[in-house]
């Protein structure tokens, strides 16, 4: 395959998305953590857990920590992890 030639702009502009990734993801699960309180189906709420774990996995939390919050299932475990997450990531 060849490779792809990117301006100078388009080089920082997907250096700064790879810079902000975490920052990125811990948005996204602070999204899921709201669709999961509002979700309304075990089967949207079963699709919405597989993002989260997905979303922890990029993250590259802990195996340990992951098991244990997709072992409870439970929305107000994952956001308080997140909260405790965000204090991490700001410092």
């Amino acid at each position: 395959m060849a490779k792809k030639d990117y301006s100078t702009y388009q080089q920082n502009v997907i250096s700064r998305y790879y810079d902000n990734l975490d920052t990125i993801m811990l948005g996204k699960l602070q999204e899921l953590v709201t669709d999961l309180y509002l979700a309304d189906s075990k089967a949207k709420k079963d699709r919405l857990w597989d993002r989260a774990q997905k979303a922890m996995e990029k993250l590259k939390i802990r195996p340990a920590i992951i098991e244990h919050i997709m072992a409870k299932r439970d929305v107000t475990v994952l956001a308080k992890n997140i909260e405790g997450w965000l204090k991490t990531s700001k410092s």
